[in-house]
């Protein structure tokens, strides 16, 4: 079973979107499971503060790399190195994409994602990480994207989501993912047959309706939208 462990400033986020839908049908089964740490919870700040102006000057406030350290502690201790994957979520990170998705299901069973937050996370966190002396894991800071968010819980949702896509059973087959069918970007139609509005007629395409597979499947790969 793979697992998800979330550190996060915000923990209340995670629990609406994992309860649902497909990921929550896979958390009931025990197909995946997600972890969330508070990382208030590993300061030993009588306040609960995990961040700080940074060194330097400049607007802003950096999470502090003691309390992160403590967390990874917790987590880490007794696993395997090579079966750990540490991702940080940050906006000048390596592009996330379908394919890293597919490795992290594959290759690993424990995925530890960090959610950046405010200006960032003191950067001395992934020298440790990568430090034989320190952890020695697996360390990688990932984009989900060409554009700045406030926080990294969503684009630790997104991981997760993307992720556990990959790992069998989720979907309940595997000719589900329809990258391994057509590619993404297929259009589909679903009943009525027919659906007027405003005077004019949408109908579905009749070769879908046709029953020659192989003609559905060419009209299918002809006009597969591709971005």
């Amino acid at each position: 079973m793979t697992t998800f462990h979330i550190i996060t400033v915000l923990p209340e986020l995670f629990e609406p979107y994992l309860g649902e839908s497909i990921l929550g049908r896979a958390i009931k089964s025990k197909l995946v499971r997600v972890k969330i740490y508070d990382l208030r919870s590993f300061t030993r700040d009588k306040h609960r503060k995990v961040d700080d102006k940074p060194y330097g000057g400049g607007p802003g406030m950096i999470i502090s790399v003691e309390p992160l350290v403590q967390t990874l502690r917790k987590i880490l201790k007794g696993k395997s190195k090579n079966k750990i994957k540490i991702v940080i979520t940050a906006p000048a990170g390596r592009q996330f994409s379908n394919k890293t998705a597919q490795s992290l299901a594959s290759r690993y069973k424990d995925i530890v994602i960090i959610a950046g937050r405010y200006e960032g996370l003191d950067e001395r966190i992934i020298k440790i990480l990568k430090s034989k002396n320190g952890f020695g894991a697996g360390v990688e800071e990932v984009s989900v994207g060409p554009y700045v968010l406030t926080g990294g819980e969503l684009p630790a949702l997104v991981i997760i989501d993307a992720v556990a896509r990959h790992i069998d059973g989720v979907l309940g087959k595997a000719e589900s993912l329809e990258e391994k069918r057509l590619g993404v970007g297929v259009p589909v139609y679903t009943r009525p047959e027919n659906f007027k509005f405003l005077g004019r007629d949408y109908k579905v395409p009749s070769v879908l309706l046709s029953g020659n597979h192989r003609r559905i499947e060419i009209w299918r790969r002809e006009n597969r939208k591709t971005g």
